[in-house]
Order: structure tokens, then C-alpha cells, then sequence
């Protein structure tokens, strides 16, 4: 019998995102390309990290939810060769819907875990725009003809609506106050600095010209609970559900390189954080956005970490109900000063499988703010029933309690 391979450290070496638009014809990005999205994260993190020989990465993964037009074609070799990068570096697509980037993430550390890959670069893309979430999808009717899904499940606002009555004691005035504070608290980080450092300007068209993309679209500062409680409830008369307490339809592109830690090293490369291990897990389609909490256990069993362990929490916001009910599971406030320092996606967007890689570049940027932290969790709820998480250690923990 061979002997099993050697682990590697994983590193998250750094991330960076476009500014996240509004979907549609009047969003930011509507006559923008979404593989020139792409294209820009990746020159950008090269220009970010001189030090890089792009000839030097093994890999470029990047995913889409809608993989068709600008963003199908396995947009992770086009992207890298539209981006500059050497013919021999090879790229592949990839899709777990929401989870698109976090999957690119934790497919590519594995290879780099059992040393098959060096440098890597992962992140997602996706142009609500141009490519609607489910366009051209075909769900074969036995779905629902077998009965093997409710279906809600196919429709993610239907299933946040299902896990309110799962769980009546998330209402929506709960939910309305914990949006207001992520409106507050993005509004706060981008104020301070936070939030620029993490993003790429994007040179952009429209009928009026050029312009430049600086600053994500989608935030509505000064949002007051009075604001968003008569909103319309689209999924269901008098429900809970409103544009104000989920995320958006968004454009925009995130990307990340990866390396093993030795790599790191021999490069001089940063090392943001490292991967300390991750975890999915399956859900009832129906009640999609609980799918954080199994994973989240499953990857704490693995681990042997307890949640008191986590430091710090970059939960996505696909709907505030859904966070909520995993801060409820683990008896976290909503307001906890942990989860989310910077506000979430129901400020800044979602662009659905770009957003992995947003809450892992926001999670080692906090780490460096924040020495007294040794772990950190990033997580997310998935379509068709899903939830992912990973777990990062923070490397300039300096064992402070």
C-alpha cells in the first residue's frame, strides 16, 4: 500500500473583488462584459503581488452560476488567458450556485494540500444582468412530479419565507433591524477605509460614456427600520421577505490566490490567513438558507473546534432570516460584534457565485486589524438546499485572550 501524501498548509495569500453593481439595464455594469469583470480581479491581484511570477501558478478556477454568453466557455482559462497569464496556465469553471468562489477556494487548497498544486488562483463571477439566476435552466419535472422537492425550493425567496415559518420567532421586525445595522455598519467600514482597500476601480460604458466603477452600487445609507417596514413582500402576500431585508439582484467578480504556506514563503508572498479546513452539507430544499448550520457542525466536529472558538463571523446575507437563524442556533445576538464587522451582502450585494471570496478577503483583512483573534468562519447558504463553511486561522495571533 502507498503512503498516504503529506499535508501541506494552505495559505490565503490575497483577494480583491470589483465594486458590486445593480443588476439590469440601469446598473453600472449593463453593457460591461462579465469575463472583463473577471479579467480585472485577476490583473489586479498580479499587480497587487509583483513578486508573483505568473508563469508560477498552476491554476486558475473560477466559477458562475449561469455559465453561458460572457460568462460560459470554462470562463477560468479564457479569463486567464484574456488576463495575461502565461498559455501554460491551465483554469477550469465551476458551479455551486452562491457557493461558486468558496467551492473554486476549497477544490483548489485541495489540490494544494496534497501538493499537487503550488500557486492557485479562485474566485466567481456572475452578471445578474446579462444572465439572469436560472436562465436557460430546465429542472426536470420529476422534481416535482416525484415529490421530491417542495416547490418553493426553487425559488430562493420562497424558501427564506419557509424558514420564517419554520421559525416564528424570527420576525420580520427582527429581521428589518438586523438589515438596518448591516446597512450601518458597511456604511461605517467604508467610511474608515475598510472597504476600498478590498476593491479594484472598473472602467465602465454606457449611452452617457465612460466612467469608472469605484464604489459598490447596491448600499442605501441612512436605511431606518420605518423605511423598510412597508415594503412589498414579492414571494407572498403579507410575508416577511422585502428587497430590504435580503441581498439584491448584483454584477460583479471577486478573485483570490491561494498557495501552499512553504510557497508563500519562498516567494514572499503574504499570507492572509490559513485554511484551517472546510465542510458542505445538504439541506431540505425547501428551507435552503439553514444549510450554514450543518456545515458549519459537520466542520467543527472535523475540526475539533467548539463555535466559542470563532472570533470572528463573515456570514453571506443571501436573506437576513437565514443568518439570523444561524446566529439563533448557536445563542450569537443578532448584534453580535463578532459577525459581520463590515456589514454584509444586504448592503454591498450578491453576486451570487462571486461571494465567497468576498467574505474571505474581508476575514483576513480583519485578521491583520485584529491579533487577538485566532479563528474566523466564513459561510453561506447554497440553492437546492445547501450550506458551506470554512474555518481560517489567523496568523498574526498573537495568543492574547
Amino acid at each position: 500500500m502507498a503512503a498516504p501524501a503529506s499535508q501541506r498548509s494552505v495559505v490565503f495569500v490575497d483577494g480583491i473583488r470589483t465594486p458590486f453593481g445593480k443588476a439590469g439595464p440601469k446598473g453600472m455594469y449593463a453593457e460591461t462584459r462579465a469575463d472583463d469583470l473577471v479579467v480585472k480581479a485577476i490583473r489586479e491581484l498580479l499587480r497587487r503581488n509583483p513578486q508573483l511570477d505568473p508563469a508560477r501558478i498552476d491554476e486558475v478556477a473560477i466559477a458562475a452560476t449561469t455559465q453561458t454568453g460572457d460568462q460560459g466557455l470554462t470562463i477560468g482559462r479564457t479569463a486567464g488567458i484574456l488576463a495575461g497569464l502565461p498559455e501554460t496556465v491551465p483554469g477550469f469553471a465551476i458551479d455551486r450556485m452562491c457557493a461558486g468562489a468558496m467551492t473554486a477556494v476549497t477544490t483548489t487548497a485541495s489540490g494544494i494540500g496534497f501538493g499537487q498544486y503550488d500557486v492557485v488562483i479562485a474566485g466567481g463571477v456572475e452578471h445578474m444582468g446579462r444572465h439572469p439566476m436560472g436562465e436557460g435552466a430546465d429542472p426536470n419535472p420529476r422534481f416535482l412530479a416525484d415529490r421530491l422537492v417542495d416547490q418553493s425550493a426553487l425559488v430562493m425567496g420562497n424558501t427564506a419565507e419557509n424558514l420564517h415559518d419554520r421559525f416564528p420567532t424570527i420576525t420580520k421586525e427582527r429581521t428589518d433591524a438586523y438589515a438596518v445595522n448591516s446597512q450601518n455598519k458597511y456604511e461605517a467600514a467604508k467610511k474608515a477605509g475598510f472597504i476600498a482597500d478590498t476593491l479594484v476601480p472598473v472602467a465602465t460604458r454606457s449611452a452617457a460614456g465612460w466612467g469608472l466603477a469605484t464604489e459598490d452600487e447596491p448600499p442605501r445609507p441612512g436605511t431606518t427600520v420605518e423605511d423598510l417596514a412597508g415594503l412589498k413582500t414579492p414571494f407572498r402576500p403579507a410575508g416577511r421577505i422585502t428587497a430590504g431585508n435580503a441581498a439584491g439582484l448584483n454584477d460583479g467578480a471577486t478573485a483570490a490566490i491561494l498557495a501552499g504556506e512553504d510557497t508563500a514563503l519562498e516567494l514572499g508572498l503574504p499570507i492572509g490567513m490559513r485554511m484551517v479546513g472546510f465542510a458542505y452539507q445538504g439541506v431540505d430544499p425547501a428551507v435552503m438558507g439553514y444549510g450554514p448550520v450543518p456545515a458549519t457542525e459537520k466542520l467543527l466536529a472535523r475540526t475539533g473546534l467548539k463555535i466559542e472558538d470563532i472570533g470572528l463571523f463573515e456570514l453571506n446575507e443571501a436573506f437576513a432570516v437565514q443568518v439570523i437563524a444561524f446566529l439563533e442556533h448557536y445563542g450569537i445576538a443578532d448584534d453580535d460584534p463578532r459577525v459581520n464587522q463590515w456589514g454584509g451582502a444586504i448592503a454591498c450585494g450578491h453576486p451570487l457565485a462571486s461571494s465567497g471570496v468576498r467574505l474571505m478577503t474581508q476575514l483576513s483583512r480583519q485578521f491583520a486589524q485584529r491579533p487577538d483573534v485566532r479563528y474566523g468562519l466564513t459561510s453561506m447558504c447554497i440553492g437546492l438546499g445547501m450550506g458551506g463553511t470554512v474555518i481560517w486561522e489567523n496568523p498574526n495571533f498573537d495568543g492574547a485572550k
